[in-house]
């Protein structure tokens, strides 16, 4: 997984964020044996995933390819760093 760029997009950071603070509103809620919140926390959970996917729609997520093979060279046949051409 350390060769992919799987997850660093806006759109998998704001689906995430969101859904995070959603847990967060949650787990709170639960603790005061409030059972509105909670239900308004999940409600936030997931939005944090509609939101994702609508920014995935937008183009701000990660473009699909073909297949599932990586795409880039091996290392010993790339060029190096800064080398010039």
């Amino acid at each position: 997984m350390a060769g992919n760029n799987h997850g660093h997009t806006p759109a998998a950071w704001t689906g995430v964020t969101i859904a995070f603070i959603g847990f967060c509103v949650a787990g709170a809620f639960m603790v005061m044996a409030q059972p509105l919140g909670f239900w308004a926390g999940m409600v936030i959970v997931v939005l944090g995933g509609v939101v994702g996917v609508a920014m995935r729609a937008m183009g701000l997520g990660q473009p699909k390819q073909a297949h599932s093979v990586t795409t880039q060279a091996p290392a010993a046949t790339r060029e190096p760093v800064g080398a010039e051409s």
